[in-house]
C-alpha cells in the first residue's frame, strides 16, 4: 500500500471515530436530567454512566496507552479502577458528564494529531488476559468499536426513556 493510500485509510478512521463520537452526543442532546441518571435496562447503567465511562475510555486510550502519560484525571470524573461486571452510572449533573467527554475527545485528538498511526503505543493497557496493542491504529478501531457499541446502547436506552429514535448521525 502506498504511504498516500495509508493515510487515506487513516483519515477516514479517524472520520468514523468522530462519527461515533458524534452520534453518542446527538442521542443524548436533549435527554432531561432525570433521563440521563434512568436505568432501562436490567444491569442497571444509566445514560449518564455510559457517557462517562467514554470519556473514562477515551482517558484510557490514548492518553494513557497511546501516548504513555498518566494524567490526574479530572477532579470531577469518577475514574476509580474498572470492574467488568459494574454496572455504569454517575451521579454527575450531565453538564459536567458532556463537558467531561468532549474535553477528553479534544485531548485525544491532540494526543492522534501529535503521533502517527503505525506507532507503538507508549504506554500500556494493562489487562493480562489480552496482548498489548500493536500500534495506534489498533487503539483507534478499538475506540470506534467500542463508541460504536455504547452509542447503540445509548439509542435503546433513549427509545425506552422518552420514545426518541432516529438521533444518531445521518
Amino acid at each position: 500500500m502506498t504511504d498516500d493510500s495509508q493515510e487515506q485509510n487513516d483519515g477516514a478512521l479517524l472520520a468514523f471515530l468522530q462519527a461515533q463520537r458524534g452520534a453518542v452526543l446527538s442521542i443524548v442532546d436533549g435527554l432531561d436530567e432525570e433521563g440521563w441518571h434512568q436505568s432501562v435496562v436490567p444491569s442497571g447503567w444509566t445514560p449518564a454512566g455510559l457517557v462517562e465511562h467514554l470519556g473514562g475510555a477515551e482517558w484510557h486510550w490514548f492518553q494513557g496507552v497511546v501516548a504513555g502519560i498518566r494524567p490526574a484525571p479530572p477532579p470531577d470524573a469518577d475514574m476509580t479502577p474498572y470492574d467488568p461486571t459494574a454496572a455504569f452510572v454517575s451521579e454527575l449533573p450531565s453538564a459536567d458528564i458532556v463537558a467531561f467527554y468532549r474535553d477528553q475527545c479534544a485531548r485525544s485528538d491532540a494526543v492522534l494529531s501529535a503521533t502517527p498511526m503505525s506507532s507503538k503505543p507508549l504506554g500500556r493497557h494493562g489487562d493480562p488476559e489480552m496482548e498489548e496493542p500493536p500500534d495506534v491504529r489498533w487503539v483507534v478501531l478499538h475506540m470506534i468499536e467500542e463508541t460504536a457499541r455504547h452509542a447503540g446502547h445509548l439509542d435503546i436506552a433513549r427509545e425506552l426513556i422518552d420514545g426518541r429514535t432516529g438521533l444518531g448521525p445521518r
